[in-house]
């Protein structure tokens, strides 16, 4: 079948050549000669995928930086655990809800491009803007944070839209744990730089030294721009590299997708933003604040392992991926609010970094695969928009409940995310076997 595929792609192309067609239209191409073409369009997607990494890298190194020392930077700025809770729901739901629009438009224009450019703009904006919250307070600071859940709503549907192409062409599950491989690295150099920033600065509440970290993350957020462009430079077309598959009963947005859709509602109401973890492990002394940062930094690096171990198994095994590793990120939430331990708040934190690896990972490899492409960018706006839904409601209900009942805010993490596994076990069953 991709012996197939490739000819029809080897002869597309040499129909479209300017030159003298590079195969007589009457004679069949050697197999090696399709066999190159077949590895150089890999490796083409290989090195997009890698390219599109590399922004992630640095766009994450700015905004996971930024989001590991949020919690007690808002702290010191006055504000309530319920507004730290709303505004991190708030700012996710604005960043997912926006994408049913910006999804629909990336697939109507087919101007992926110029979206995601727009979106990684704001962002060079509105994170570092956050050092002057001290002398503008923490609304001003919230606003921000918005914004900048308004830059990724803009860019995300069609900078998954662009990487789910290549990601086609090596295998939906391994393309995109690459690429969140890469993503990570800077997630996790990120909170490690703001660590090494409070540490240096020393002294305790030292706003001076939360606005150094966030006026520091410039750099990396005007790298990421710049490698965006060149990847634009490079590579302009990059739908070509996914090969046109059979049309299938699952295409679309139909039954598989809708059992997975509200599957993963219910993952995202019980997960709970590490903005309210970090808030809770600053108020009950259980960490310094500049240990705050270095906890969501080893949090980034056991979400890097998982992406690439569960992304393997996705395409190996399907949904059973995703049932394992939300199983596995269901006890995140006991141990980091109920333990009252050092050691256990530690384990909480890396579960729940694994539950993170997998959502970045093999949640956009599923779309990907119950998706045709054409209507991808709607299908990841809309499965973007209930997935910030649903952590907004959640993150603020579970804001409202830190300040009730500790308990009932971890049973309400737990039974949310439990009731999300009979949903993805549909969609393995609606997909076959294979899934």
């Amino acid at each position: 079948m991709n012996f197939l595929r490739a000819y029809k792609y080897f002869l597309k192309k040499c129909a479209a050549a300017s030159s003298p067609p590079c195969v007589p239209l009457f004679t069949k191409p050697h197999r090696a000669d399709i066999i190159d073409l077949m590895d150089n369009k890999k490796k083409a997607a290989y090195s997009f995928i890698v390219l599109l990494g590399i922004v992630s890298l640095f766009s994450d190194l700015t905004y996971e930086g930024a989001r590991s020392i949020l919690g007690p930077y808002l702290l010191l700025l006055g504000a309530s655990a319920s507004a730290v809770g709303f505004v991190s729901g708030l700012g996710e739901f604005i960043g997912y809800a926006l994408r049913l629009i910006t999804g629909y438009i990336s697939d109507k224009t087919k101007q992926y491009w110029v979206i995601t450019i727009i979106g990684y703009a704001i962002n060079l904006v509105a994170i570092p803007a956050l050092a002057l919250a001290p002398g503008l307070g923490w609304v001003y600071a919230c606003g921000l944070i918005v914004l900048e859940r308004f830059g990724k709503a803009i860019r995300s549907p069609a900078k998954t839209t662009l990487a789910s192409f290549a990601a086609a062409e090596v295998g939906a599950g391994k393309g995109f744990a690459l690429q969140e491989v890469l993503d990570q690295i800077g997630a996790f150099t990120g909170p490690l730089m703001l660590f090494i920033v409070l540490t240096v600065k020393g002294g305790k509440d030292n706003l001076a030294g939360y606005s150094l970290g966030f006026a520091l993350l410039l750099i990396p957020a005007v790298i990421a721009l710049t490698v965006l462009l060149i990847a634009r430079s490079k590579y302009p077309r990059p739908h070509e590299f996914e090969t046109e598959r059979p049309a299938s009963a699952h295409d679309g947005l139909k039954g598989a997708y809708w059992y997975y859709f509200v599957g993963i509602g219910f993952l995202a109401f019980g997960f709970a933003d590490f903005s309210l973890m970090g808030y809770h492990l600053t108020k009950t002394k259980l960490f310094a604040d500049n240990v705050v940062p270095l906890l969501y930094s080893a949090a980034m690096g056991i979400d890097a392992v998982s992406a690439l171990f569960f992304g393997q198994m996705y395409d190996k095994r399907g949904m059973t991926a995703i049932m394992i590793s939300s199983g596995i990120a269901l006890f995140f939430a006991p141990l980091v609010f109920l333990a009252h331990a050092p050691a256990a708040a530690i384990a909480g934190v890396m579960l729940w970094g694994i539950g993170m690896g997998a959502q970045e990972s093999i949640l956009k490899s599923a779309v990907t695969t119950i998706v045709s492409k054409d209507k991808r960018g709607t299908a990841f706006g809309l499965f973007n928009t209930g997935f910030g839904a649903f952590w907004f409601a959640g993150s603020w209900l579970m804001g409202i409940l830190y300040d009730r009942s500790l308990v009932a805010l971890v049973l309400l993490s737990m039974v949310s995310q439990a009731i999300a596994l009979p949903f993805f076990f549909k969609t393995k069953k609606l997909l076959g076997a294979k899934a």
